[in-house]
């Protein structure tokens, strides 16, 4: 049974009416009952308060600050397992993936405070020994947005750097799976009420689309991180450019994965059914185009083939399911129209349950490149075959979007020399997890997937603008002989 929907506005819980779309139990089909939605009054008093609030946590001291993240992520712990239930229930992950993401939760607040006591300023020193003050300082109200494939980790993620920052946060889950988020926002906002902090510091708010744009367009909310699809980060995107405030966007991606000439043929295999299935397809850095020696095509798709029909499929929350449904039905008829268009031969071996919103994982072989450009945002992904590298790195590039990109290959070091030159944000050589290479990487977005980057440390930096303060000491300046 899921939660009821309630908004946190201003330090005090409320009932979100269930105004939004029909929501459903992945596993089953069944009916869930509406989305709830946080009414116009509400969002207002919500605006108001986050604006109200954001001179008085600015001017914490940041030990203070710091001091409260790590409250946070200690009462974070003890919830992480509840978090991921929710998310498995909501999502369809399997919660064998939604309990290792469930660490980013406190994880995110302790980095974030470790990052906060290192100290954000820095000090410039001139030749004539006067200094410049580097301070970053927080640009005020922030809204984060976050989808529904892993909403909590990202909510986590965003909303431990706006407060690290000095900024209030409005935090916006996605209406089809808010209920991991929630329990999220329920220990967040204890922590800093008990701490003395204002109601107007965090907020929880429900809503689809419309209520994302409300906010994003108000002149009081000064920063808009949002991940998410292509369409609704260019309305995010054109509402900050009228408002002219910073935006950071992770969209979509059809990631690329190349397999050398001398690659393992299981090694690429595993890796190519990693990407394929992870988050059950429903994330930006899955698989959208394994490009494949041409003489290899055939072993290959066999090995992968071996492997899909390996995986078990089931309910979310069974410990022994692999591969669970997609998010909702009308997300599975979307993935699938998309594939079905594609027009190719389809490869598919996994069996997947009748009820439910299963869709059985696939390879599509024989689309045209060019047809293959788009983001599918499931367990789908068309092959390509090629005959040299640099025609594999010219199918690697060869779409709009540049978030992920994968090699797999024996030679490392031949590996990394084709890694160079595909157009993405990241790109690793046997890599197929969720992870980022490194903790401090960033993970930058690069043509239609995104804006900016996103970060350990590069998400806390958005938070805030820099100012610099010194002395000139013009009089000096102009008396010096030349």
């Amino acid at each position: 049974m899921s939660p009821p929907h309630r908004d946190l506005v201003a330090g005090t819980w409320a009932a979100s009416p269930g105004d939004g779309p029909a929501l459903e139990d992945p596993a089953t089909g069944g009916p869930a009952g509406p989305a709830g939605v946080t009414g116009g009054e509400r969002v207002e008093l919500a605006l108001a308060a986050a604006e109200e609030a954001a001179h008085g946590w600015a001017a914490r001291p940041a030990a203070e600050r710091a001091a409260l993240l790590d409250a946070v992520a200690d009462a974070l712990e003890s919830v992480t397992g509840e978090i991921a239930a929710l998310e498995a229930s909501a999502t369809g992950v399997p919660i064998r993936q939604t309990t290792p993401l469930g660490m980013i939760v406190p994880g995110s607040f302790r980095l974030a405070a470790e990052q906060l006591r290192g100290g954000l300023n820095a000090t410039l020193t001139r030749e004539d020994g006067r200094t410049a003050e580097v301070r970053r300082l927080p640009w005020g109200p922030a809204l984060c947005l976050v989808p529904w494939n892993a909403p909590a980790p990202m909510a986590a993620h965003k909303v431990a750097n706006a407060l690290a920052a000095g900024c209030p946060a409005i935090l916006k889950p996605s209406e089809y799976a808010p209920y991991g988020s929630q329990r999220f926002a329920e220990v967040v906002a204890d922590v800093l009420a008990g701490g003395g902090v204002p109601g107007g510091v965090f907020q929880l708010v429900h809503g689809d689309g419309r209520t994302g744009a409300r906010l994003a367009a108000d002149p009081r909310i000064r920063a808009v991180s949002f991940t998410g699809g292509a369409v609704g980060g260019a309305s995010v995107a054109a509402a900050c450019a009228a408002g002219i405030k910073p935006v950071q966007l992770e969209l979509g991606g059809n990631n690329p994965l190349v397999v050398m000439p001398d690659a393992d043929t299981g090694r690429a295999a595993r890796a190519a059914v990693d990407l394929l299935t992870t988050l059950n397809g429903q994330w930006c850095r899955a698989l959208g185009r394994l490009i494949v020696p041409e003489g290899r095509q055939d072993a290959l798709l066999d090995a992968i083939g071996e492997r899909l029909a390996a995986l078990r499929a089931g309910p979310p929350l069974d410990e022994a399911t692999d591969l669970g449904p997609l998010v909702h039905s009308r997300h599975r008829a979307l993935v699938a129209a998309r594939r079905d268009a594609l027009g190719g031969r389809i490869l598919s071996t996994t069996k997947v349950p009748d009820e439910g919103n299963y869709l059985a994982p696939a390879l599509v072989t024989g689309v045209a490149p060019g047809d293959a450009t788009e983001e599918i945002f499931g367990p789908v992904a068309t092959v390509h075959p090629y005959r040299t590298l640099d025609e594999a790195v010219a199918l690697a590039n060869g779409t709009a979007y540049g978030l992920e990109g994968y090699v797999t290959g024996t030679d490392e070091d031949a590996a990394l020399a084709v890694a160079r030159r595909i157009r993405a944000g990241e790109v690793k050589v046997n890599g197929s997890s969720v992870m980022s290479l490194h903790l401090f990487a960033p993970r930058p977005a690069w043509g239609a997937s995104g804006l900016g980057e996103e970060g350990t440390a590069e998400t806390l930096r958005f938070f805030t603008n820099p100012q610099v303060v010194g002395v000139e000491d013009g009089f000096a300046l102009h008396s010096r002989k030349p």
